[in-house]
């Protein structure tokens, strides 16, 4: 056995057993492996049965853009994004439960797909084969065509049919002899209609899925459609990338995903540095999420401003690609900061309805159209019939978050890339010898992960584990004798070995308290492992609107929640106590279901308030309170629909001051 840290796996030309980069792409770090092969269990198994049950599992009934006459079913209404936001999610929903009247739903739909193209290549809707401006301009509109492709792609990983490849090929065909007149151009004035100029924003979507077909027919043709595809992206918006949330989430990559055909690592560097441009100014709140309420506004930089939940589905995809490009362990951590934190509480418990927003602070959830939000009307009541690209999008992120925990290497291994109660199956080793894993783990409650590897005879391959960059004394033990080496945080343990039937590999990632603090305000974030915390505030349910099976919900506070923390200058974690509550539920994305809160003390802030419905912007910390101090409970804020995440800072000296209102 052979046991060092390596900062990603090395990356090679080619591999045996899945999909890698043909010259003369940059070979990748990590491998996809086919939808299928992972197959979670636990917790994250739950929210796909409550998926299958719920909103996306039964979104025909809901969604009229789901409806037999629409266009990429063959009928005469418009098939735009919607429902390739839908398929690509259900569509892996499917298969990942493996729930018969899914399948039959999913095999449905991507048969009218395959069978809906011309004899020029096109497919799908033919309303945007040529959309006719009101000014006489004539754009062929591709964007609805980026979305569906991801279907169409995981189809062809699960069930290898013969043809998804001439398909695709044919539709690029098409692509390629659209003329320049008429491809992704600009809408000048007068069009009338904006949603061709989607594609402009969003057009980088096109690259990896020509990659991915290059890969299999290593026609160069496709590289240069690639290209012409990049190029035509729409350029940054003056100072910011872009200041629409959801194309945010998308653009910020596309220098990194066009970066195995360049090669050149700037492109790299630029993806990081629009990152980090955007989120330093409006991503003043934890774990990942910025003040992007549709769009970035001038001064709307506190934790009260939100986030869609297009946006946290739509980063995660871009972190997937980057992880797998880079190898960079930094992504992974970014999905789990994301999925584990936020998106859980954009949607109900029951997972029958979802809202628009989700912020970091946000202690009520109304029914109302007065809030201080970008878009006006309802944006944070649960819905499941509103919401028309979040309703359909959401049914991304649970599926294509448990096709990542396992990912292959170049070297013919396997990467514990997210943790998570799983098990998955593939082929490693110079024979491709296929072998079982089974991960059996509590987190991101608890830190421990036991691995058990299954297999029909001896094979030697390479296991690599991700050390998050929270964990500062991670270790591992194999086959009961704990390796002698000390990761930094943002590496990997690569385990190379014969491995037989039986063995076990014991992760161990002590989770720390931590405090966060907002360089903008001086507020505070309790964080203990990959999950931050928030203020539990008592919630009241109370319908406003729907049907008894499908009901609308608003959801206001029963207790307090305009609290700060009272910490000791010298040791701010003293008097913080962590308590188990309990075995981790089925559910446990929900106040009653935490599997632990945190204990701190607290004092009442009472000028702090709502206005426009809407918590009132963080004061400068450290802020003066006379009310009595008390001890308060932090939660999981993936558990907490009502959140108060950054809390500010109780102070008695000179600096403290006063809240005004």
């Amino acid at each position: 056995m052979k046991a060092t840290v390596v900062s990603r796996p090395a990356r090679q030309r080619t591999h045996a057993h899945y999909l890698a980069n043909r010259a003369p792409l940059t070979p990748s770090h990590l491998l996809k492996l086919p939808l299928g092969k992972v197959q979670p269990q636990g917790w994250l198994r739950h929210q796909l049965d409550l998926m299958a049950k719920g909103m996306t599992g039964r979104l025909g009934e809901l969604s009229a853009f789901l409806a037999p006459d629409n266009g990429w079913l063959g009928g005469e209404k418009e098939g735009w994004e919607e429902q390739g936001y839908w398929l690509r999610g259900f569509y892996d929903l499917a298969v990942l439960t493996g729930d018969q009247v899914l399948l039959g739903e999913a095999g449905r739909w991507m048969e009218a797909i395959l069978g809906s193209q011309d004899t020029e290549g096109y497919f799908g809707a033919r309303a945007h084969r040529l959309v006719r401006g009101k000014n006489g301009q004539e754009l062929v509109d591709l964007w609805p065509h980026m979305v569906m492709l991801d279907a169409l792609i995981h189809h062809h990983e699960c069930t290898g049919d013969a043809r998804v490849l001439p398909f695709m090929r044919r539709f690029f065909e098409f692509c390629r002899q659209i003329p320049e007149a008429n491809f992704i151009q600009p809408l000048q004035e007068g069009f009338g209609d904006w949603k061709p100029t989607i594609q402009r924003d969003r057009a980088g979507d096109m690259i990896p899925h020509l990659h991915w077909l290059y890969n299999h027919t290593g026609e160069g043709w496709l590289l240069s459609l690639a290209t012409r595809f990049f190029r035509h992206i729409r350029p940054p918006h003056g100072e910011w990338l872009d200041n629409h949330v959801v194309n945010f989430t998308q653009r910020f990559s596309y220098p990194g995903l066009y970066y195995p055909q360049a090669g050149d690592p700037r492109l790299l560097a630029q993806t990081e540095y629009w990152y980090h441009q955007h989120l330093s100014t409006w991503g003043q709140q934890p774990r990942g999420i910025f003040g992007g309420d549709e769009l970035i506004r001038a001064g709307c930089v506190d934790p009260r401003q939100a986030i869609e939940t297009c946006a946290m589905v739509e980063f995660n995809k871009s972190f997937f690609h980057l992880g797998r490009i880079t190898g960079n362990p930094l992504y992974a951590d970014r999905c789990e900061d994301v999925t584990l934190n936020h998106f859980p509480a954009s949607s109900t418990p029951d997972l029958k309805a979802l809202h628009y927003l989700t912020a970091s602070n946000q202690p009520q959830l109304d029914a109302s159209g007065e809030h201080h939000y970008c878009n006006k009307g309802r944006m944070i009541d649960y819905s499941p019939h509103m919401y028309r690209c979040c309703q359909h999008n959401a049914a991304m992120g649970w599926p294509w978050y448990s096709q990542h925990l396992w990912l292959a290497s170049p070297d013919q291994g396997l990467v514990a890339w997210l943790y998570g109660a799983c098990q998955v199956r593939a082929r490693v080793g110079a024979a491709g010898e296929e072998v079982n894993i089974r991960a059996q783990t509590d987190y991101p409650f608890k830190g421990e992960v036991e691995l058990e590897v299954e297999c029909s005879r001896p094979v030697e391959f390479p296991l690599y584990l991700r050390v998050p960059r929270w964990c500062r004394a991670f270790h591992v033990t194999v086959a009961g004798k704990r390796l002698d080496l000390c990761p930094e945080p943002g590496a990997y343990v690569r385990i190379a070995r014969q491995w037989v039937s039986g063995d076990h590999v014991l992760v161990h990632m002590p989770m720390e308290l931590a405090l966060t603090t907002w360089p903008r305000n001086g507020s505070v974030t309790v964080e203990r492992g990959p999950l931050s915390y928030s203020l539990a505030i008592g919630e009241e349910w109370r319908r406003c609107g729907g049907s008894e099976e499908w009901p609308e919900w608003e959801v206001l506070p029963t207790t307090p929640w305009n609290f700060g923390l009272v910490l000791d200058p010298a040791h701010p974690l003293s008097g913080f106590e962590v308590r188990q509550r309990g075995p981790v539920p089925d559910q446990p994305w929900t106040p009653e279901g935490a599997p632990l809160e945190i204990r701190v003390h607290a004092r009442r802030i009472p000028g702090w308030k709502l206005e426009q419905e809407t918590v009132q912007e963080l004061r400068q910390s450290p802020v003066r309170s006379a009310e009595p101090e008390e001890q308060v409970r932090l939660i999981p804020l993936g558990c907490a629909r009502l959140r108060i995440a950054c809390l500010p800072v109780i102070g008695e000296g000179e600096e403290a001051r006063e809240w005004e209102g």
